[in-house]
């Protein structure tokens, strides 16, 4: 049965991520984690710290588009270097981004309610060692609001 991205879902979602310990949420659209194509969206709070990342897998460039809300997004090198920076929202000058694989990555949510449309190739598979960016705290740790804080300047 079709399901359109309306307001109505966008805002259940939304209201999942402010009461979620996480402060984010993601509703799936495909039928589970083994599927070939993942769809999803992803509501993010501003406080809600993503750890920056890359995804080695040469199937797994991702693409992500802005539903509702602000984010920043942040290109790393290696070592942590911040090579490129920018923000993608609803009707400005960017409103979605696609990330090759193999690019460290961050995602900071700019303001309340912000929801973005996440495709990537399944199936799901955690996060490598090698995948998590070393120079960046991992969430839940001693560091890691600061660091969040750090990526919120760069807006």
């Amino acid at each position: 049965m079709p399901q359109f991205i309306d307001r109505a879902l966008l805002d259940h979602v939304s209201a999942q991520a402010r009461t979620s310990p996480r402060r984010r949420k993601n509703h799936n659209f495909h039928a589970a984690e083994s599927d070939a194509s993942h769809r999803l969206l992803n509501a993010v709070e501003p406080d809600s710290y993503i750890q920056p990342h890359c995804h080695a897998d040469a199937a797994k460039d991702e693409t992500i588009v802005a539903l509702h809300g602000r984010f920043g997004i942040v290109f790393f090198d290696a070592t942590g270097t911040v090579t490129e920076t920018a923000v993608i929202e609803p009707n400005g000058d960017a409103v979605a981004v696609n990330i090759p694989h193999g690019v460290f990555h961050g995602i900071v949510a700019l303001a309340p309610g912000s929801v973005f449309f996440e495709a990537k190739a399944g199936p799901y598979q955690p996060l490598e060692a090698e995948e998590k960016a070393a120079f960046a705290p991992a969430e839940g740790e001693p560091g890691a609001a600061a660091y969040l804080e750090f990526l919120r300047t760069l807006f």
